[in-house]
């Protein structure tokens, strides 16, 4: 089952899809000054475990996303909300650091989910 959610050719979409989850969390630590090394970790934690399930749950990095735009950029969107809402969850639990305003949650959900797709977008404008 792993092999049909998960493809080399999709593999290189994760660099970008890791960047802008990263990204948009860390621009958050540093508008609220709370990012240190102690406390990034556990910001971070909650987002790249729902990644990490939302992307082979839903196929981010299948074959067909590697092959075109039209098919990685619903797939990373889709993913990114099983994945948010995995990191919702876990981030509303006392083990991580934060806690789960409305503001947050629309920013965080919009925001990266706006930068997968766009990066996407622009990964198949550069690669072909």
């Amino acid at each position: 089952m792993l092999n049909d959610r998960v493809d080399t050719a999709g593999l290189p979409l994760a660099v970008g899809d890791l960047l802008a989850i990263l990204g948009v969390l860390t621009i958050g630590m540093i508008q609220h000054s709370t990012l240190t090394p102690g406390r990034a970790p556990g910001v971070y934690a909650p987002f790249v475990i729902g990644w990490l399930v939302g992307a082979v749950v839903i196929g981010a990095y299948s074959a067909g996303a590697g092959e075109s735009a039209k098919a990685a950029i619903p797939l990373g969107i889709r993913a990114w909300v099983v994945a948010a809402l995995i990191g919702f969850g876990l981030r509303a639990t006392p083990v991580f650091p934060g806690d789960l305003a409305v503001a947050f949650v629309a920013i965080t959900l919009v925001l990266t989910g706006g930068l997968i797709a766009g990066f996407r977008w622009l990964f198949f404008k550069i690669v072909g």
